[in-house]
């Protein structure tokens, strides 16, 4: 997937650890084949490099691409709607209904194009993305994601209960589907690849789970689900698998989790379930406006991060309603700061430093090396005219960007948009 080599010049700034964001003001970063040469002052811009394409971005800002981790795509047509209600109902009213909807393929064809029109337009370049259960729908979306030069993970969904009967399949379809749908995609893109999506443990029987841990295992491909999102939800699981120490004991007892598996919300974790997460490598994937909308609850990401669990951001549409990722950090902050004040003042608040390594880094890595500005890394990137954010004061580069984490919905205008080092038609 090798990209073009080229320099970007302007106001450079990536995430050199959890809690700090290095800035070059006129800066150059260097793409090389569509990998990070590493970033320089524009005098000091190595000799090697002097004869590349440069791009001059005049003042705006250069950041590394997004990573949305947690996306529905299927659940876009009706964002922003069901926002009064709680998960289990909201899924039964809203997204139950308009999922069965994708057995019907020119609906599908329609449906996927906004979605994936909007994605090819927004902060994100790569993300993690749950379709249907059904697998021709899956495949159109795969080949317009495909189209977009983004990159993405896609799953065709598992449900075998407590599902309504336009979207329930038998164990057994739902596992051989689920391997011809494997069969038939595997290799077949450049950029898109499949993934495993029990929908979560209330939706998927044990035998269900025991036949998709040995298809994960046969054709070594990852996982994705849900996990601890809701009160009702963990204490609904309890009754299903008695057996299980806990929520995430119901995944990791078939072999579904590890440092390939992302796991929505993880609101509701025991200590036990953070054991098991950070044992296993698994990630999670923080939907504060999805948490938020659907009442669920504030997860605890301070305490993930202290105790090194791989975490990232997920917009989790339709639970939230934004795709923008500039929203998922502003909101990640917020919701951090309440939990701090109402609920657990021994864990801080999530800073913006922190909140824009979750968008990068943090859901980057799930891809490989992905998210910052160093030697090694894909080259994702992000242009962004901030003018539209301007006001009387002068600000540094680095109090812009943290404007644009708070702001960037509004006023934060992508005029360039690299994946590694392809650049994505905006228009």
């Amino acid at each position: 997937m090798a990209g073009e080599s080229f320099v970007l010049k302007g106001n450079i700034c990536w995430s050199s650890s959890k809690t700090e964001v290095e800035c070059v003001e006129g800066g150059c970063a260097v793409c090389a084949g569509g990998t990070c040469a590493g970033v320089w002052e524009a005098a000091e811009l190595p000799d090697v490099y002097a004869g590349l394409p440069l791009i001059d971005c005049g003042d705006a800002l250069v950041v590394p691409g997004m990573s949305d981790i947690h996306v529905h795509a299927p659940q876009y047509t009706f964002r922003g709607l069901g926002m009064d209600r709680e998960l289990l109902d909201w899924l039964n009213a809203y997204t139950f209904p308009e999922e069965a909807r994708y057995r019907d393929l020119d609906y599908a064809e329609r449906a996927y194009t906004v979605f994936v029109d909007d994605l090819r337009r927004s902060a994100t370049c790569r993300a993690v993305v749950f379709g249907t259960i059904h697998v021709p729908a899956t495949k159109v979306l795969m080949n317009k994601l495909e189209a977009t030069g983004l990159v993405s993970y896609v799953g065709k969904v598992n449900m075998d209960r407590n599902s309504p009967l336009s979207l329930v399949e038998t164990s057994q379809a739902s596992a051989a589907a689920t391997r011809r749908w494997l069969d038939d995609v595997i290799g077949r893109y450049e950029r898109t690849a499949p993934i495993l999506t029990p929908r979560f443990t209330p939706s998927v029987t044990d035998g269900l789970m025991k036949d998709l841990g040995w298809i994960r295992e046969e054709f070594d491909v990852p996982v994705q689900s849900h996990l601890s999102e809701n009160l009702s939800e963990v204490k609904w699981v309890g009754e299903l698998c008695p057996w299980a120490s806990c929520y995430g004991e119901a995944y990791n007892f078939f072999g579904l989790l590890g440092p390939r598996t992302v796991m929505a919300h993880c609101v509701y974790s025991t200590d036990d379930e953070v054991e098991l997460l950070r044992r296993t490598g698994t990630y999670v994937a923080h939907c504060p406006q999805s948490n938020t909308q659907l009442a669920s609850g504030i997860a605890p990401i301070r305490r993930y991060l202290d105790e090194g669990l791989s975490v990232g951001l997920g917009s989790d549409v339709a639970g939230g309603a934004s795709l923008s990722m500039w929203r998922a950090m502003s909101d990640a902050v917020a919701a951090s700061k309440l939990r701090w004040r109402l609920v657990d003042q021994a864990l801080a608040p999530l800073t913006w430093q922190e909140a824009f390594w979750l968008a990068t880094v943090g859901g980057g890595s799930f891809f490989g090396f992905v998210g910052k500005f160093e030697e090694g890394y894909e080259f994702d990137a992000l242009v962004v005219d901030d003018s539209a954010l301007a006001g009387p004061r002068d600000l540094l580069p680095l109090e812009r960007l943290e404007r644009c984490v708070h702001l960037g919905s509004e006023g934060a205008r992508l005029t360039r948009k690299y994946v590694a080092g392809r650049l994505i038609d905006l228009a």
